[in-house]
């Protein structure tokens, strides 16, 4: 609908005032208060400083010139010149029906479909996945399921840290202490070599030899010394495991393509920017010097892309990862999913990327970033001993104190229910709660960390969503009605204001989620389906269903089930799955 309206706009505006303004946007966007009608209209102030005229006039020369069909109502001027729109209740009805009949609930597929690269939660081999990778991994996953929806080809890409120089320390302090774990797999647990790798670090900061051994074991690792190789695989195998276990409790899909697997390219890289005239020497590291970053001296700052022993960093790989994508990926866009504190390094990396055509213009290069998961006192989330809180621990606190919630629900209400239902709804209930308290905050900004405001029944919240949705499935199991053979021979029927609401909700749907592609802020989805449950509680206590007669009970059906269909839709595409009841 508002991609028809902005069409039947801009012939209106082209009409009025001539062809200059064929390029120029109707900027027709939903309504801001339902008293002013369905969408609006807000070219006429846009225009008023282009035409030199008053807004109001203009918009009253918008609604004299524009063609709408009879399903609107006449249009009407508010304020400074907005123009509103309003669609009649029998041409909401029937989109209704229409919506209630499509599987993907009115939303279309991209007109263009593009091959993307998500790139997402990225740990790193030897440590734990921690509080800091719970963003990207559920951020990341979120934008790839909205573009997989669209019709896209998303490639999901973990970019995990699994090599350079802490693997030579590591491999040379395990050769020492622990060679058994060199040598067997499953030898040691993840915690345990995460103990092992923090008792390795320590000991290369403080033993000038034991580094010099560190160094020498990168060398062997890079020459692919057989024996050094195989212990950096049983390493990499080992966190892999760790990792999988994570990714199947979120159910996250992802592709691994290491650091390691751009070391081949990296020589060519450097080749590359010599032969494009951006490599310069600076204190006998290889660098390129950019535009607009200097330092607190105002000097040039450089990014370097190849040690003074001839080594490389983070920086050449990211290059040679992006030229690995657009040459054998075929990608059109590139999309990194990491926390603010790495914006200035894609703004370097994107910068030389462009200047060495390694990414040409037609290709996309976006960081996605996002702020810091906080405690409730406000400062990064910690354990008790100060260190960062292990990620399967945070989560297997969620399910714990899930399930401790159900029990006593269950109790109160005095309900027999089976040990299996009691650990799948704990599951299932706590693990949304900690997506969608993440997802329903703006990205762009830290957020603190609360069990007790993720899990709580009311409020923005997976559990809220999740009983509106439970809420529909009991309407069918206590009318003993199968939602997915309701007549579709019946009309729409709205008989109170809370009917008409929730239809007009749900059919924004299709604008959201084409926004959402547009600006990756899984928290517009999140708003869209908290409101969406309000306005389906709000017609479900004002509106009986089961008692109605029976072409308005046909009609609620109709509403109850598209809703748990937009809500099922909605919770897939941030990740969290639905429940039969709760």
């Amino acid at each position: 609908m508002i991609e028809k309206l902005r069409d039947i706009f801009t012939v209106a505006l082209i009409e009025a005032f001539g062809d200059e303004l064929k390029d120029f946007s109707p900027l027709v966007v939903p309504a801001t208060n339902p008293k002013f009608g369905d969408y609006q209209c807000n070219a006429a102030l846009s225009l008023a400083k282009v035409l030199k005229k008053n807004p109001r006039a203009i918009a009253q020369t918008i609604v004299d010139t524009v063609k709408l069909n009879d399903s609107f109502e006449p249009l009407s001027i508010a304020g400074a010149g907005f123009v509103n729109i309003t669609i009649k209740p029998e041409a909401i009805a029937k989109q209704i029906q229409s919506v209630h009949q499509d599987e993907r609930v009115g939303v279309e597929k991209a007109s263009v479909q593009q091959k993307i690269v998500v790139d997402f939660s990225s740990p790193n081999i030897a440590k734990e996945m921690h509080v800091g990778h719970l963003r990207s991994t559920i951020i990341g996953d979120s934008i790839a399921r909205i573009l997989e929806f669209r019709g896209h080809e998303v490639l999901r890409l973990n970019h995990v840290g699994d090599w350079g120089t802490q693997f030579g320390m590591l491999i040379n302090y395990l050769r020492t202490e622990k060679p058994e774990v060199l040598t067997t797999a499953n030898a040691v647990d993840i915690g345990d070599l995460v103990t092992l790798y923090k008792q390795a670090k320590a000991k290369f900061d403080r033993d000038a030899e034991f580094q010099e051994q560190a160094r020498k074991e990168v060398v062997k690792l890079q020459n692919k010394d057989s024996e050094s190789i195989k212990a950096w695989q049983l390493l990499c195998e080992q966190s892999r495991r760790e990792f999988e276990i994570i990714y199947h409790l979120l159910n996250i899909k992802l592709t691994e393509r290491g650091e390691s697997f751009y070391n081949p390219f990296l020589p060519e890289i450097i080749t590359i920017l010599e032969t494009e005239n951006l490599l310069e020497k600076n204190q006998g590291a290889n660098c390129v010097f950019l535009d607009g970053f200097v330092n607190k001296q105002g000097d040039p700052l450089p990014l370097i892309v190849q040690k003074t022993d001839g080594g490389y960093n983070y920086a050449t790989t990211d290059l040679a990862a992006i030229r690995y994508r657009v040459n054998e990926d075929k990608t059109d866009k590139i999309i990194y999913v990491t926390d603010a504190g790495q914006a200035n390094h894609f703004i370097q990396v994107f910068q030389v990327a462009r200047k060495a055509n390694l990414a040409p213009e037609n290709v996309d290069l976006v960081h996605v970033s996002f702020g810091l998961v906080l405690g409730k006192d406000g400062t990064k989330i910690k354990t008790r001993s100060g260190e960062t809180i292990r990620l399967k621990s945070l989560l297997d606190e969620a399910v714990n104190r899930t399930k401790q919630d159900l029990q006593n629900r269950i109790e109160t209400e005095d309900r027999q229910e089976t040990k299996e239902f009691i650990n799948q709804v704990s599951q299932i209930v706590g693990l949304s709660a900690v997506k969608y308290a993440d997802l329903s905050q703006n990205r762009t900004t830290d957020y603190r960390f609360s069990y007790e405001k993720m899990l709580d029944l009311k409020g923005n919240t997976a559990p809220y969503l999740l009983y509106a949705y439970v809420r529909v499935q009991g309407i069918s199991r206590k009318g003993n009605i199968d939602l997915d053979n309701l007549s579709t021979e019946e009309n729409i029927i709205f008989t109170d204001e809370s009917e008409l609401v929730l239809a007009k909700h749900i059919l924004q749907l299709d604008y959201i989620i084409k926004e959402l592609e547009k600006d990756l802020l899984p928290n517009r989805l999140c708003l869209y389906l908290f409101e969406l449950s309000q306005k389906f509680n709000q017609f479900y206590d004002k509106c009986p269903i089961l008692q109605a007669e029976e072409k308005v009970k046909i009609s609620r059906l109709i509403l109850a089930d598209l809703t748990a269909k937009v809500m099922k839709l909605g919770l897939s595409l941030l990740g969290i799955s639905v429940l039969e009841r709760m």
